[in-house]
C-alpha cells in the first residue's frame, strides 16, 4: 500500500516538473495586457462596436435618386423596332425622395444610441471578465503556494514512514506508529488531490481568458493582496455604482433608445415628398416636353397611430426596468459590501494568529519528534492543526481578493 502511495506521489511531483517546463509567468499588469489583446469574447464584442459605427455611417446617407428611362419597343405605324431616334419616342425621369418630419435626424439618433449600447456592453463584459481574471489569478497563486507546502510535508512524511518502517522491522518501534503516520499521509494526500483538482479547474479558466495553453504562474506579493483593504463608505460605493456600473448605464441608454424610437415613430407619421423631373420626346402634349412635379402620400387613414402608441409604452417599460435594475444593483452592492467587511476582519484576525512563530513551532515539533522527545500523537495533532490553519489562511486570502474584486465589478470602477 505504501509503495503505491509513494509511486502516486512521485508521479504528482514529476508532473510539477513537467508543468514548470511550459509555464507563463505573469504579474497582474502583464496578465491584464495579455487579456486585453488576446481574449476572444472581448475581441468579438469590440467588433460589435465597429458594426454599430458602420450602421451610424449608413444612417447619415441620403436616399439615392431614381432614374427611369422609357424607350419605344415597336412602332406599328412605321413598322420599326426600337424606334427611339429623332423621329421616334423616348422618355426619361429623375426622382429624389425628400425625407420630412426629422426622419433622418431620428434615424441618426437611433444609430448613435446603438453605438453607445455596444460600447457599454463592451465595458460590462470587460468588467465581468476582469473580475474573473483577477479572482482566478490570486486563487491559482494561493493554491500553488499551498500545494507546494503540501508537497514538502508529504516528502517529510514519506521520509518518516521509511525510517519508521525500518525501526518496526528491527523491533524498536510499535507497528501502530507506522499506521498513524500512514493515516496522516493518506489524509494529507487526499486533501492535496482535492486541491490539485481545484487548481487545474482555475488554470483552465485562466488559460481560456489569456488564450494560452501554458500553465499560468501568477507572480505577486503580500502587498498585492493587502491592497484590497481600503476604508470606503457604503453610500460612496452606491454613488459610484449609479454613475459607473455598466448594467445601469445600459438600462439608462435603453431608456434613451426608447425615447428616440418614440420620436422616430412620430416622424414616420409625416409623409415624405418625392420630387421629380422628366423629359418626353413625343408622348406628351408637346414634342420634347420637359416636366417637373412632386408626389406625397395623403395621411388620411394611416398616421402611424399604432406604432406611436406602442413606442410610448416601450418608453414606460424602459423606465420601470431602469428603476428595478437600480434597486437590484444597490441591494447587491450592499450585501457584497457587508461580506467584504467581514472578510477584511477575518483576514486581519488570521494574520495576527498566523505568523512566523507558527513556522518556527512546526520546525521545532518536527525536530523534537525526530529526536523522539514528543510522541507521535502530539506530532500528528500539531501537524494536522498546522495544515488546517494553512488551508484556512489560504481560503481567507482568496476570499479577500474575490470580495474586493466583487466590489470593483458591482460598482463599475477599479476601486482596488
Amino acid at each position: 500500500m505504501y509503495k503505491s502511495l509513494s509511486f502516486f506521489l512521485s508521479v504528482l511531483l514529476h508532473s510539477n516538473v513537467l508543468i514548470a517546463q511550459d509555464t507563463l509567468r505573469v504579474t497582474l499588469e502583464q496578465a491584464d495586457s495579455l487579456f486585453l489583446s488576446n481574449n476572444l469574447p472581448l475581441l468579438a464584442a469590440s467588433m460589435r462596436i465597429e458594426e454599430q459605427k458602420a450602421k451610424l455611417i449608413q444612417s447619415r446617407i441620403y436616399p439615392n435618386p431614381v432614374f427611369t428611362a422609357d424607350f419605344n419597343a415597336y412602332d406599328p405605324e412605321n413598322q420599326r423596332a426600337f424606334h427611339a431616334g429623332t423621329s421616334g419616342q423616348k422618355a426619361m425621369q429623375l426622382e429624389q425622395l425628400i425625407l420630412l418630419g426629422g426622419k433622418r435626424k431620428a434615424a441618426i439618433q437611433l444609430a448613435s444610441t446603438d453605438v453607445a449600447l455596444a460600447e457599454i456592453e463592451f465595458q460590462g463584459l470587460l468588467h465581468q471578465l476582469k473580475f474573473r481574471l483577477h479572482s482566478d489569478l490570486f486563487s491559482t497563486g494561493q493554491l500553488q503556494a499551498l500545494l507546494q507546502r503540501y508537497n514538502e510535508q508529504l516528502t517529510l512524511l514519506e521520509a518518516l514512514l521509511t525510517s519508521y518502517e525500518n525501526q518496526v522491522e528491527k523491533g524498536n518501534l510499535p507497528l501502530k506508529d507506522v499506521v498513524r503516520l500512514k493515516g496522516a499521509y493518506l489524509k494529507l494526500n487526499n486533501d492535496r488531490a482535492e486541491l490539485l483538482k481545484e487548481y487545474f479547474q482555475t488554470q483552465s479558466a485562466l488559460q481560456t481568458m489569456l488564450h494560452t495553453t501554458s500553465i499560468v504562474v501568477f507572480q505577486y506579493t503580500e502587498r498585492d493582496i493587502e491592497k484590497y483593504i481600503q476604508v470606503m463608505s457604503l453610500e460612496e460605493l452606491k454613488e459610484i455604482a449609479l454613475q459607473n456600473r455598466p448594467e445601469l448605464l445600459l438600462m439608462e441608454t435603453n431608456t434613451s433608445l426608447a425615447e428616440n424610437y418614440l420620436h422616430y415613430q412620430k416622424s414616420m407619421a409625416i409623409p415624405d415628398i418625392t420630387l421629380f423631373t422628366s423629359y418626353d420626346q413625343r408622348g406628351g402634349a408637346f414634342n420634347n416636353q420637359i416636366n417637373a412635379g412632386l408626389s406625397i402620400a395623403l395621411p388620411l387613414w394611416n398616421r402611424n397611430q399604432g406604432n406611436i402608441k406602442a413606442a410610448g409604452f416601450y418608453v414606460e417599460e424602459a423606465r420601470y426596468n431602469l428603476k428595478a435594475a437600480q434597486l437590484e444593483a444597490l441591494n447587491e452592492l450592499q450585501n457584497a459590501f457587508f461580506l467584504y467587511n467581514q472578510t477584511v476582519s477575518e483576514y486581519k484576525k488570521a494574520k495576527s494568529l498566523y505568523n512566523e512563530d507558527v513556522e518556527t513551532t512546526l520546525k521545532g515539533i518536527t525536530d523534537n519528534f525526530l529526536k523522539r522527545n514528543i510522541s507521535i500523537i502530539e506530532f500528528i495533532d500539531f501537524f494536522e492543526a498546522y495544515n488546517e490553519m494553512s488551508t484556512e489562511l489560504t481560503r481567507i486570502k482568496i476570499q479577500l481578493v474575490i470580495s474586493g474584486e466583487q466590489l470593483n465589478h458591482l460598482s463599475g470602477k477599479e476601486l482596488y
